[in-house]
C-alpha cells in the first residue's frame, strides 16, 4: 500500500493514521468505515484511504481541487469510493450529514478558520454519536519561529514568538499557528478525548532537499528520524506541523 505523495512530509501522518483507522475498524466491527476529509483537496490521504477499502467523502471550497481529487482517484482505481463535494468546515452540514462518519480528518484547515473552536466543534460534530476518530493536523508554532531564526530573520522569528497568532508579519500566508497545549485545549473543548500527539516536519523543512536528494538512503534515514521524534515533547515544540488524534466514546445513560 502506497503512502501518501511527498513521504517525507507526511510519512508519520499517514503511519499513524493508518493504525487509527484499523482500530477503528476493530471498534466498530465494520469492514468499511465512513470517513470525511475536511478540506482534503486533491485526495493526498483520501485516496491511499479509499485504497484501504473505506469510504471516503471530501469536502473542499476549491472546484479545480476537486477535479484534481477525481482524477487521482480514477488513476488508483478507487473513483467509486471516493466523493467530492464543494463546501468548507463553517457550513459543513449544508453539503453533508452530521453524525454519519466513523472518521474525520482535519488537516490544514484549522489555521485558515476564523473561528478555530467553532470550526473545529463542527468537524468533530459529523462523528457518529455512538464515537469515532478524529485526526487534526494544524500548524506549529515552533516550526515557524526556527525556521525564520534559522534563515537570519530574527525579528520575524520573535513577532512569530510573541504575536497572538503566532505569525511573522503582514506577509506570512499563515493565518495562525497552534503550540500543543492551545491545540489540545480545543480538542478538550468539543469532549474528545487526546490519544495520541506527534510532531510533524521537525526536520524535513530544516534539512536542504540537495542533501537528502543526494545522499545514498537520506530519505528513508530523515522519515526514521522524524517518527522517532514525534512523539517526544520537546520535539514537538518545534515541529512545523501538529498532528493530534482524538477520540469520541459515548455512553447511553
Amino acid at each position: 500500500m502506497s503512502r501518501p505523495s511527498t513521504s517525507r512530509r507526511t510519512a508519520v501522518v499517514w503511519e499513524v493514521l493508518r493504525g487509527a483507522l484499523d482500530q477503528r475498524v476493530k471498534a466498530s466491527g465494520k469492514e468499511s468505515l465512513e470517513v470525511l476529509d475536511t478540506g482534503g483537496g486533491t485526495g493526498n490521504f483520501a485516496v491511499p484511504v479509499a485504497e484501504l477499502g473505506h469510504r471516503v467523502t471530501v469536502v473542499d471550497p476549491s472546484p479545480n481541487a476537486l477535479f484534481g481529487l477525481e482524477r487521482r482517484a480514477a488513476e488508483a482505481g478507487v473513483e467509486g469510493r471516493v466523493s467530492g463535494v464543494q463546501g468548507d468546515a463553517h457550513g459543513l452540514f449544508d453539503v453533508v450529514g452530521r453524525g454519519g462518519y466513523d472518521v474525520v480528518l482535519c488537516h490544514g484547515v484549522l489555521e485558515y478558520m476564523d473561528d478555530p473552536a467553532e470550526g473545529l466543534g463542527n468537524v468533530v460534530a459529523a462523528l457518529r454519536p455512538e464515537g469515532g476518530t478524529l485526526s487534526l493536523l494544524a500548524a506549529g508554532l515552533g516550526g515557524a519561529v526556527m525556521g525564520r531564526a534559522l534563515a537570519g530573520h530574527f525579528t520575524e522569528a520573535r513577532q512569530a514568538l510573541t504575536g497572538e497568532n503566532g505569525r511573522w508579519g503582514e506577509s506570512d500566508p499563515m493565518p495562525r499557528r497552534f503550540t500543543p497545549e492551545q491545540l489540545t485545549d480545543l480538542v478538550d473543548a468539543t469532549g474528545l478525548s487526546v490519544t495520541a500527539m506527534q510532531g510533524i516536519r521537525v526536520f524535513a523543512d530544516l534539512v536542504p532537499g540537495a542533501l537528502v536528494d543526494t545522499e545514498p538512503d537520506a530519505e528513508a534515514a530523515l522519515v526514521r528520524l522524524e517518527s522517532a521524534a514525534s512523539e517526544l515533547p520537546a520535539f514537538q515544540a518545534v515541529a512545523s506541523q501538529l498532528h493530534v488524534l482524538a477520540e469520541a466514546r459515548y455512553h447511553d445513560g
